[in-house]
């Protein structure tokens, strides 16, 4: 079993109810939910002119290898109306893997951990929340400090407790 942290975000129809069963589907289908962060409330990140996104991280404990997740995960987006337009553009539903445990993976579909995490508020602020104290694998620093290193100055708040 694998501790593996995801992150969900969704910016378009009822955000809070899509997250809810992003979550709910995940711990049915791909591993336990262990730990869900607040519910926060953030300004878009890459394409700035679109509706506000909420995001959360989940800690899950999973059997499923890396491909079979993110094959899992997909599978979940299309299932909760995901269509991917533009890069960084609107969705219902986004899942992105930010760690699989401390491994390091580059493929050609996936890369873990996730390539912008030490640059986005909007992960590090629900990351630092549940698992302040975890290691990155690559940087050598824990969830706190790189949040405390961040420059992303995109407005990130707590929209609901969860």
């Amino acid at each position: 079993m694998k501790g593996v942290y995801l992150l969900l975000g969704s910016n378009l129809q009822d955000r809070e109810k899509l997250l809810r069963e992003a979550a709910e589907t995940i711990d049915l289908r791909l591993g336990k939910v262990l730990r869900k962060s607040n519910i926060y409330e953030t300004e878009a990140w890459g394409v700035r002119e679109q509706p506000l996104f909420l995001n959360q991280v989940l800690e899950i404990e999973t059997a499923l290898a890396p491909m079979d997740l993110l094959l899992g995960i997909q599978q979940i987006e299309k299932q909760l109306g995901r269509v991917r337009h533009e890069r960084w553009g609107e969705r219902t539903i986004d899942i992105d893997i930010l760690f699989y445990g401390n491994e390091q993976i580059n493929a050609q579909r996936l890369t873990v951990p996730h390539p912008e995490i030490q640059n986005r508020k909007f992960t590090l602020l629900p990351m630092a929340e549940i698992a302040g104290s975890f290691q990155h694998p690559v940087f050598q620093k824990d969830m706190k400090a790189l949040l405390s290193d961040c420059k992303d100055d995109l407005k990130v708040w707590v929209y609901s407790a969860d």
